[in-house]
């Protein structure tokens, strides 16, 4: 049994041998070259367990985040990077089980399958011992990333801000219409943003991107007229 994989297992909390566990590290390449079952169904289940658990952590911790910031702050926590950061540190590459070719190309250092890895775990735990356990995991794995994302909850541009908003509260895609006005060698941009199907913000500006970014802006500020 490698090192490692007893550390893993002790700072789960699970046997080395855990059936859960095993099929946690194991990819379906190596699933498909040696039989037996691949992570995939776990990486599902692992995907819905961290997202409910930063989630649950925002809402208990930051009272002073909007629905807006959580959301950006839970996305970047919960990205492919960030988790594959985190199975990085617990040294999930050299545990996860691949098939040959995959490994010939590099595949358990791919970020894709160090985050899917990460999840599948999470699920191994959540089976074995619970949602209390996996919980206590997850937010000390993803301890850093969090700490980043709620540094960086404000350093986010108007428009993409707008977005995550109108689409975590299902009013769709933020659509812009920009004209320009004055001589050509030194036009004014005019935009408006219509959300719903209603304009909400209008904002001008030297620059196409600068206009759209100021209706943003004003969108975002009247957003609870939507």
């Amino acid at each position: 049994m490698p090192a490692a994989l007893g550390d893993l297992a002790q700072r789960l909390g699970l046997d080395p041998r855990s059936a859960y566990l095993t099929v946690a590290l194991t990819h379906s390449s190596h699933a498909a070259e040696h039989g037996g079952t691949s992570n995939e169904r776990f990486e599902f289940l692992g995907d819905a367990v961290v997202d409910l658990v930063i989630a649950d952590q925002l809402v208990r911790d930051h009272p002073d985040l909007d629905e807006g910031q959580a959301s950006l702050v839970r996305s970047r926590t919960v990205s492919e990077a960030a988790l594959a950061g985190a199975a990085a540190r617990l040294e999930l590459g050299t545990l996860l089980r691949v098939g040959r070719g995959e490994r010939k190309t590099g595949g358990p250092a791919r970020p894709s399958l160090l985050a899917d890895a990460f999840e599948a775990v999470v699920a191994a735990l959540y089976l074995e011992r619970g949602f209390e356990a996996a919980r206590a995991f997850v937010r000390e794995a993803l301890e850093p990333e969090l700490a980043r994302a709620l540094a960086a909850r404000d350093r986010v541009d108007p428009k993409s801000r707008l977005r995550q908003w109108t689409e975590t509260t299902g009013r769709g895609v933020p659509v812009y219409e920009v004209t320009a006005t004055g001589a050509s060698h030194d036009p004014t941009y005019h935009a408006t943003v219509r959300v719903g199907g209603h304009v909400l913000g209008r904002g001008r500006g030297s620059s196409k991107k600068t206009a759209e970014a100021a209706a943003a802006r004003a969108a975002w500020e009247r957003r609870d007229d939507a």
